[in-house]
């Protein structure tokens, strides 16, 4: 009988385990607002939105950005940086 017991709760708990939710999707901020082939590097308020608090640029695992699109905001960051659109480091990291 116990082995009956243990079979049942195995299955039991492999149901439960295959329940599990389906997690979604990131998807593209860009293809969302209609951008294909050129981030401008002069929308500061674009750019900002993929910054943390410090000033790093977020990773595409957070941001949801394929990786073709990340490596054209990395570029269009830096950018703006080096034109001081944007700066290098926030406020309060500075001291």
């Amino acid at each position: 009988m116990k082995k009956i017991k243990t079979q049942n709760s195995y299955k039991l708990t492999q149901q439960i385990a295959a329940k599990k939710p389906i997690q979604q999707k990131k998807r593209d901020p860009f293809k969302e607002k209609g951008i294909d082939s050129f981030i401008d590097f002069r929308d500061v308020r674009l750019l900002t939105r993929f910054l943390n608090e410090q000033g790093k640029i977020l990773p595409a695992r957070i941001t949801g950005a394929t990786a073709k699109m990340q490596r054209k905001l990395t570029t269009a960051v830096k950018r703006a940086r080096h034109l001081a659109f944007l700066p290098f480091v926030s406020e309060g990291t500075r001291y």
